[in-house]
């Protein structure tokens, strides 16, 4: 499978570990690059960030405008009625990041999958299905959209997962953060949940919370 295109930033030379980081509805890889300095991992971690673009599809909910997505959303209701399907696909396509990266020479465990709003959903599928252990999930003012449908890989039963939300979030409110959360102890995992008095975006401190995380999961 082709690889969508991508914008790919290493903070070292060669190499050893790998962040693969969706953006949201509307955006595109660009959203989350300027983060890369920010994280302000250590001098001697040579990670790779990877931040695909989304292809452009026409989106219900913005009454049909074509922008880059992920999947349709077809209505902004709490339980956020999606195009399943697509997100699927999108899984697929992600997924070959990963699988790429392995071919590259990358550990499947120093391989995080990361994700704001739409993309969260899509990282959520992608990681907890991923047939190889994964070194870490992280979602990033999300939701959990295929929760009923989708069978955990025991590769990934015991990945690191770590959920980020906004108390002021009017766009993915944060009741779906917290039946994110739920949703996946229900399937035995172990989830860690924290929320910022932000709206639908990032804060300096949610940045270093993310930068410890990262730390932490890839040994760094």
């Amino acid at each position: 499978m082709a690889l969508l295109p991508h914008i790919e930033r290493e903070t070292g030379a060669s190499p050893d570990a790998t962040v693969i980081w969706l953006h949201g509805l509307g955006a595109d890889g660009h959203d989350f690059e300027p983060l890369v300095p920010e994280l302000r991992l250590p001098q001697s971690a040579a990670v790779r960030f990877i931040f695909p673009h989304a292809p452009a599809i026409p989106v219900t909910i913005n009454g049909g405008v074509t922008m880059p997505a992920w999947y349709d959303i077809l209505a902004m209701d709490v339980e956020r009625a999606v195009d399943e399907t697509q997100l699927l696909a999108s899984a697929d396509r992600i997924s070959a990041f990963i699988d790429n990266e392995i071919e590259r020479g990358i550990d499947s465990r120093r391989i995080v999958v990361a994700g704001f709003s739409q993309g969260g959903a899509v990282a959520y599928q992608v990681a907890l299905s991923y047939p190889q252990p994964l070194g870490g999930l992280l979602g990033l003012s999300t939701y959990f959209a295929t929760y009923k449908t989708l069978k955990l890989n025991p590769a990934n039963a015991a990945i690191p997962i770590q959920i980020y939300h906004g108390r002021r979030d009017h766009m993915v409110r944060e009741i779906l953060g917290q039946q994110s959360c739920e949703a996946m102890k229900a399937l035995g995992l172990d989830p860690h949940y924290k929320t910022y008095m932000m709206e639908h975006s990032v804060c300096p401190e949610e940045i270093a919370d993310i930068s410890a995380w990262l730390r932490k999961v890839l040994s760094l």
